[in-house]
C-alpha cells in the first residue's frame, strides 16, 4: 500500500521527491512490496521517463535500480 501511495504521489504533484523515492529504495531492498505494487513502480518509471513527473534527485541511477526490481 505504502509504494502505490508514494507513487500516486508523485502523479498528484508531478513531481518524485528525494524522500519519496529513498522510501522507495528503502521497501524494494527490504523486500517490502507486494506483486501488485509493481504496476504502480512500472507506471511511475514510464512516467519519468515520458518526463510526465519530475524527480528532485539528480542521478539517473536511482530510477535505474527501481526498474530493475519490478
Amino acid at each position: 500500500m505504502m509504494i502505490r501511495a508514494l507513487v500516486e504521489s508523485a502523479f498528484q504533484t508531478g513531481y518524485l521527491s528525494v524522500e519519496s523515492e529513498g522510501l522507495l529504495h528503502q521497501m524494494l531492498a527490504n523486500r517490502i512490496f507486494r506483486n501488485e505494487d509493481t504496476a504502480a513502480l512500472t507506471r511511475l518509471c514510464d512516467a519519468v521517463r515520458q518526463g510526465l513527473i519530475k524527480r528532485e534527485a539528480s542521478s539517473q541511477i536511482s530510477m535505474e535500480f527501481l526498474a530493475q526490481k519490478k
